[in-house]
């Protein structure tokens, strides 16, 4: 999908670089990420109206550190170098860089020394404003054509500009949300600096999309495998929209869903749909292969390698297609990339359990992979998906598997599913749904004493954990008022037998993952 008003932005391995391309749509522009190491072919086949040079864990001193495409500084179109990004731009124009005593690392201050395009209608001389510093290296130097235009206790140049160029660095952050007007910056670049006018839409989206797929798919049939998360049902209600009944969807029910997830998925495909659905119970299939199986990956693993196969059995019984339609992600088309070798590769790959196997011979359909999950939410409002759908809280792949450490059977399953049913209706009753990210229930391998009544127990304890997200990068706890966790703790108690102690988990995440497991 070709959008001719873009920003192309430059990832040098920094592990927030996915918050970039994410402010830049928020202000209704379209973005892409490309590693430098291929940012030179993204470059040509864009032509973006604009680029953003990202940061990253490299030292531009070290003789081996990465670099941006040297067409881009040739083109003439506006550039916008991040931390690392201004660093590597300020070297590669003729300034120099040079490594700090200490660094500057968290909160800080700039202080606006002059007016700039940068930041016109929204800061102005002499003003103060919070920003997120991570730097160890600085620029000593400006390279010809610019000039300071802020700056903080630890770095005179926080902001330097080169207005006749429109190039603009930044040594902060402004696309985490600890720089509080840093979305409002990145904004003003796409749309005031590159001028361009902000009207990617989901309609649009959808709309092109749909075009592209009949295009692709012409009279030819597609499979799409059902998880009963949001993607897969986005995606399969866009590509129906698209093509009909030449899509057939094969619902693989590994019994480690939340509790009714199976029939709703069910119940909205085949009733109110009418997308021609295969639903393959394979609960016991599923809980014999993780008997014994303890350690994380391992469970991760065998779930992905077992999906796949129940999958390609299944379609092979139907026959005949030529498409297989998946819900890929744009995080995921990031995330399958080795982008610098750096820490962020870590992080980016933690999710990856599988592929698909060459032996299935079949074309893929994709038509999500463009978009981040809030993008996908809005795309299901805009097809029409209920709510439950498009609104429900992240659970991913594995499902219960990895919120039962140790060893996973069905009894262990359902006494998850229903502590965890309990918990989310009191959420809903409470009306903190949509205010908490993810909320989810863990079975913890640890089993307690008690007493209830008058007779002595010895029963699982059981994790509550719920937090806020902007972007799913980082999460804190939430914070529940009142008396919520004595309410919900004593209905669990009372309610699912097998559990006889409930605890809160306050953990806050850094950026990375943010399962349990």
């Amino acid at each position: 999908m070709e959008h001719p008003d873009s920003i192309l932005i430059i990832d040098f391995g920094s592990q927030v670089t996915q918050l970039i391309a994410r402010r830049v749509r928020e202000a209704g522009v379209y973005s892409e990420i490309a590693p430098f190491q291929s940012a030179a072919d993204a470059f040509e086949r864009m032509q973006p109206k604009g680029v953003i040079l990202s940061g990253g864990p490299a030292s531009v001193t070290d003789a081996d550190s990465p670099r941006a495409p040297q067409a881009v500084f040739d083109s003439g179109v506006p550039v916008l170098g991040i931390c690392y990004g201004q660093q590597v731009m300020t070297e590669q124009l003729g300034g120099r860089v040079e490594k700090g005593a200490s660094g500057e690392f968290g909160e800080a201050f700039v202080e606006v020394d002059r007016r700039c395009a940068l930041f016109d209608a929204l800061w102005k001389e002499g003003d103060r404003h919070q920003v997120w510093m991570s730097h160890g290296d600085h620029v000593a130097e400006l390279a010809p054509g610019f000039r300071p235009v802020a700056s903080s206790r630890g770095a005179p140049f926080a902001i330097t500009a080169d207005e006749d160029r429109r190039y603009y660095g930044l040594q902060f952050h402004p696309e985490v949300v600890h720089t509080p007007d840093g979305s409002k910056l990145i904004a003003n670049f796409a749309r005031h600096v590159c001028g361009l006018s902000g009207d990617w839409t989901m309609a649009e989206f959808r709309q092109t999309k749909i075009a592209e797929i009949r295009e692709q798919v012409g009279k030819g049939r597609v499979i799409c495998g059902l998880s009963g998360g949001v993607d897969s049902a986005v995606a399969a209600v866009l590509i129906h929209e698209a093509i009909g009944d030449q899509l057939t969807c094969v619902f693989v029910d590994h019994g480690l869903l939340r509790a009714g997830e199976a029939d709703q998925v069910v119940s909205l495909f085949r009733g109110h749909y009418n997308i021609p659905l295969v639903h393959v119970s394979a609960e016991t299939l599923f809980l014999n292969g993780l008997a014994g199986v303890t350690d994380p990956e391992a469970k991760r693993k065998f779930i992905g390698k077992t999906f796949i196969e129940v999958f390609e059995s299944e379609a092979k019984k139907i026959g005949g297609a030529e498409f297989l339609a998946q819900g890929t992600l744009y995080p995921d088309v990031i995330e399958s990339v080795s982008f610098t070798g750096g820490p962020s590769v870590t992080i980016k790959s933690h999710h990856n359990v599988g592929g698909l196997p060459e032996r299935m011979n079949m074309k893929l359909v994709e038509p999500l992979r463009e978009l981040f999950k809030d993008e996908v939410r809005d795309l299901g409002c805009e097809l029409g998906l209920p709510d439950i759908f498009v609104g429900r809280h992240p659970f991913p792949g594995p499902g219960l598997a990895i919120r039962i450490p140790g060893e996973v059977t069905k009894e262990r399953c359902d006494i998850l599913r229903k502590a965890d049913a309990v918990y989310l209706e009191e959420i809903r009753n409470a009306g903190l749904y949509d205010a908490i990210w993810q909320a989810f229930a863990v079975l913890l391998p640890v089993r307690s004493v008690g007493v209830m009544g008058d007779g002595r127990t010895y029963d699982s304890v059981l994790a509550l954990r719920a937090v806020t997200s902007t972007d799913g990068m980082t999460a804190q706890a939430f914070q529940f008022p009142g008396d919520f966790l004595s309410r919900v703790t004593t209905r669990i108690i009372n309610e699912v037998k097998g559990i006889n102690r409930v605890t809160y988990d306050y953990t806050s995440k850094p950026p990375g993952t943010i399962e349990w497991e």
